[in-house]
Formats: structure tokens, sequence, C-alpha cells
């Protein structure tokens, strides 16, 4: 829940400090709210929306095979 807030949908990240910038730039947040935005106003996006594929596409790998594990775990008794 946190971690939109340090992405780049209320400040470009040019304007943060460094440490602060460097997680932004890096974090998914950033290129799915990027890839939106451009959209919405019809700006060029660039390679944002492909990160952004790519950030949803593996969350949801590493999800999927987290949960299966889970589940196929003999139950404790």
């Amino acid at each position: 829940m946190f971690l939109p807030f340090l992405g780049s949908g209320f400040v470009p990240t040019e304007s943060m400090p460094v440490g602060l910038r460097w997680f932004a730039e890096y974090q998914p947040f950033t290129p799915v709210i990027d890839t939106v935005r451009g959209l919405l106003l019809g700006t060029a996006i660039g390679n944002s929306a492909v990160i952004a594929v790519a950030w949803c596409a593996g969350i949801t790998l590493v999800s999927y095979l987290w949960a299966r594990r889970l589940y196929n775990r003999d139950p404790i008794r």
C-alpha cells in the first residue's frame, strides 16, 4: 500500500533525493503509472508499457508458484 507513494505518481523522479530516486525508478509502480499517464494524456510512453507488462507477468508468475507450493504442501496436524 505504501509503494505507490514512493513512485512517480505524485512528483517526477527527477525532483527526488538520489536514494529515493533510484528506488522510485526501479519499482513496479513507476512504469505502470508512466504508461497510464502517457495513454491518458496522449504523450509518448516509450518502453514503459513493455516494462509494466514484464513486471505484472513476473509478479503473477511468482505469486502463482508460491500459491501452488503452499497449496500442495502436507497439512500440519
